[in-house]
């Protein structure tokens, strides 16, 4: 079961992403985080930072889990 990851805004970029779901520290990490480990976007390899995400979609990190983008209504 993904565990959802709420945001503020209609998109993120996949390197806040990370940062918000405590898989990386840093904004500086991600560039090496995603040239070692395997992220899959809706089923798809994407290792851009820069990749848009929208609500529902769904993030796999093989030894970190799925996550779900959700929208944060407050």
């Amino acid at each position: 079961m993904a565990e959802n990851i709420e945001i503020k805004t209609d998109q993120i970029t996949l390197g806040q992403f990370l940062k918000l779901a405590n898989v990386v520290e840093s904004g500086g990490m991600t560039k090496l985080f995603l040239s070692e480990f395997a992220v899959y976007i809706n089923g798809e390899q994407d290792q851009r930072r820069g990749r848009k995400l929208k609500v529902n979609d769904v993030v796999e990190i093989q030894e970190f889990g799925t996550f779900r983008v959700a929208k944060n209504d407050e």
